[in-house]
């Protein structure tokens, strides 16, 4: 099992910043990629960035050049750096990892999700 817990959404300014963290605990060895979703009032969850155990990034293409994804092992975190935010990315954020099975197949891992408000 791997429980993801996210903190550091809240209320900014458009144009503002804000750095979402995930702490991973529980079967972290187990951990291939980590990756950053958001879901919106009345949308479906869409993929903001992922990264992969070698390093490998992949960013939804309206947050490149703002955001920023990047990743710990060391100290099982994942971060996301949030800069020039816009009110379009108001969502509640949910960190996500894909956890290896053994069978050469993957299981998802979800948090709680933060709250990102993003104000004009």
């Amino acid at each position: 099992q791997v429980q993801l817990v996210e903190s550091g959404g809240g209320l900014v300014q458009a144009g503002g910043s804000l750095r979402l963290s995930c702490k991973a605990s529980g079967s972290i060895f187990n951990i291939n990629a980590m990756g950053w979703y958001r879901q919106a009032p009345g949308k479906r969850r869409e993929m903001v960035a992922t990264i992969g155990s070698g390093g490998t990034i992949n960013y939804l293409s309206s947050v490149k050049c703002r955001f920023t994804v990047s990743r710990d092992s060391a100290k099982n975190t994942l971060w996301l750096q949030m800069d020039s935010l816009k009110p379009e990315d108001t969502a509640v954020y949910y960190c996500n990892a894909a956890v290896g099975t053994g069978l050469l197949g993957s299981v998802d891992a979800w948090g709680q999700g933060t709250l990102v408000t993003v104000s004009s």
